[in-house]
């Protein structure tokens, strides 16, 4: 050994005889025995943890749900998000929920994703015939590249011009939020475009109806045109019944289109992420699982062997468990970094509207 090292060790002192008795010296601790002694006490890790979280999760739905329907035109996931926005820079959410919310932002959130597959039956899609379908297919793409671009050339960081662009162009926040699965994005990025949608999905609410007669459309044509240029499923349900029954028919089936092409966009993104992963890191699978998920339920519900019933209770279940993912993302959210693309990102929203809006138009009209 060199010196130093004789230095630093110390032989243990032996024992010794005092007045006739054996002394024995005391047993020097180690860091090991002090880490023991410091480690608190109460568990640590294991479901304990996440109590917390999923409670406030919890009473957080509960609440977006009274929100909705005192005022039926914010939509439960809004209010949600909302909700977590709030009580994250209020700071009314103690440390011990951190570990709850971010398990509501992602299990609960796929969770969701797969409960979205039973409102997609393969039956109602193919009756739309194939002209109508590449007209659904041309608005989606040209409304998810466009707006994606139109994102990056305005500077929005991170995954903004990615989930603003899926939220567009397919299903609002639930397309979000299952983008956000695959991506892993910041909280941030994700509850821009989740306000986004729900903003200019309740602007089409008022001005769509509006433009029904002036535009000269006939209720199936506008009833396509609103299923293809929505975001929301219950905004399209608010927008097509303004114009009868026939329209509402055709809203729903055109939109439910859309939540179709959900399954390959993520997979797509899910490809591409896969393949831009740099180091030895974890990659996105090609196909994620709750993905799967989703088309195995689209799949159990074309064989029209689900009761009503269940289907309705499916229904809720999937909403109360979005909007839980919602308010846990959203409590993660620090609003003055919101604030600074604020902006920017509007402008992204606004133009992603019309173009929807513009190519599902044009679609409906050259179909006619």
């Amino acid at each position: 050994m060199t010196s130093q090292a004789i230095t630093r060790y110390r032989e243990p002192a032996a024992e010794r005889k005092v007045m006739g008795m054996t002394l024995t010296p005391p047993r020097p601790r180690t860091p090991d025995a002090l880490s023991l002694r410091m480690r608190p006490l109460g568990p640590s890790t294991g479901p304990e943890r996440l109590v917390g979280g999923l409670a406030a999760a919890a009473t957080a739905v509960g609440a977006a749900v009274a929100v909705n329907r005192l005022l039926p035109s914010v939509p439960v996931l809004t209010a949600a998000v909302a909700l977590g926005v709030a009580a994250a820079n209020l700071r009314l959410l103690p440390a011990a929920t951190r570990p709850g919310l971010d398990f509501a932002g992602k299990r609960l959130m796929r969770a969701g994703v797969v409960l979205l597959g039973l409102k997609l039956a393969l039956g109602d899609v193919l009756s739309l015939g194939w002209q109508t379908l590449a007209v659904v297919v041309a608005v989606v793409a040209a409304t998810f590249l466009g707006t994606r671009r139109l994102g990056r050339l305005l500077g929005l960081p991170g995954d903004q011009p990615l989930l603003i662009a899926a939220g567009f162009a397919i299903c609002g926040a639930s397309a979000v939020a299952a983008v956000s699965g695959v991506t892993r994005s910041e909280e941030e990025d994700t509850v821009t475009a989740v306000a986004l949608v729900t903003l200019c999905g309740s602007l089409a609410m008022g001005v769509l109806p509006l433009l029904h007669h002036p535009l000269g459309l006939s209720e199936v044509q506008f009833g396509r045109w609103a299923g293809a240029s929505v975001h929301d499923v219950g905004q399209v349900v608010a927008v097509g019944q303004t114009a009868g029954p026939a329209a509402l028919a055709q809203a729903v089936v055109v939109k439910l289109m859309r939540v179709a092409l959900l399954a390959p966009i993520v997979a797509g993104i899910a490809v591409s992420r896969r393949r831009t992963a740099a180091g030895p890191g974890r990659r996105p699978a090609v196909v994620p699982l709750f993905v799967v998920g989703f088309l195995a339920m689209a799949a159990v519900r074309s064989t029209g062997v689900v009761p009503a019933g269940w289907l309705d209770s499916a229904a809720r279940l999937d909403e109360w468990l979005l909007a839980a993912a919602l308010f846990g993302l959203g409590s993660a959210v620090d609003v003055r970094r919101l604030v600074r693309t604020g902006g920017r990102a509007l402008l992204t929203g606004l133009a992603s509207w019309l173009l929807i809006a513009a190519v599902a138009y044009a679609g409906v009209r050259l179909t006619a």
